[in-house]
């Protein structure tokens, strides 16, 4: 048995959801993540997941702003038993058990702060915020060592490597990609985790999984950044099977900045 699992910060899914089935065709996913819903929960579109063949849906959202979703052809419980990351309840979190793949798979997905646009945590609240979220993260799975059968995805807004943005040294003091965001995300990576989609892209490669808005021609600068991440516990690097970062997704109408990233796996 194979499968797909997708991650799409889709930037309001009342204005996109439109996209899905277009996803869909692209990427034939099996469980569907999703980021930046900005839909609270009253008003979740209830018939959506059915509608596109995903007869089993989980949502957290509130108004205007974060929001996550997971839309799977595979039955699940809900995970209800996760921190309130730094106190905030604001919806940047959603894990699932999914008893019937493999050996049963834990599945969590992130949407980690941005961050603001100032990198120093005395003058800017956000980046505060974003450098206690990915710390407390790191600490709540370290205790969990060692981590098995587990699934982490989403927009970690956080650009970990050298190739993981258009340029490494005009990048170190913006947002996403300074040395105390990258050294903070490695380090709640490497408590139990490998990154799936680098299994296969080598470090060396440019990889990119969002490009701004104020590009006007995305494609031709690509000034890109990869902030969208999927990682896999250890024991589940030999299931991996291959990854689909969907650029073109950029070129779609009323595109998001982010592009949908895939991995499959065996299970």
């Amino acid at each position: 048995m194979s499968l797909r699992i997708v991650t799409w910060n889709i930037n309001s899914l009342r204005l996109r959801q439109g996209l899905l089935p277009v996803l869909i065709e692209a990427l034939s996913p099996d469980i569907l993540c999703l980021q930046e819903t900005k839909v609270p929960d009253p008003i979740f579109p209830k018939e959506l997941g059915s509608a596109l063949g995903f007869p089993y849906v989980a949502h957290r959202g509130m108004k205007g702003y974060n929001g996550v979703a997971i839309f799977s052809r595979a039955p699940f419980t809900i995970l209800n038993e996760q921190p309130d990351w730094c106190g905030k309840g604001d919806c940047r979190h959603l894990a699932i058990a999914l008893e019937s793949v493999g050996k049963g798979l834990e599945l969590h997905n992130f949407y980690v702060p941005a961050g603001g646009d100032v990198p120093d945590p005395e003058l800017n609240p956000k980046f505060a915020h974003k450098l206690e979220f990915v710390a407390e993260t790191r600490k709540h799975f370290a205790a969990r060592s060692p981590i098995t059968n587990l699934v982490l995805v989403g927009d970690l807004n956080i650009a970990p490597s050298e190739n993981d943005v258009w340029s490494h040294r005009q990048l170190l003091n913006v947002v996403s990609h300074t040395p105390v965001e990258t050294t903070a995300l490695l380090a709640w990576r490497d408590v139990g985790f490998a990154d799936a989609v680098r299994y296969f892209v080598p470090e060396s490669k440019k990889l990119y999984t969002w490009w701004s808005y104020r590009n006007r021609d995305w494609r031709a600068s690509d000034r890109g950044r990869r902030l969208d991440h999927i990682w896999v516990s250890h024991d589940l690097v030999p299931t991996l099977r291959q990854q689909i970062t969907l650029k073109d997704a950029r070129d779609w109408p009323q595109a998001s900045d982010h592009v949908p990233v895939c991995v499959e796996l065996a299970v």
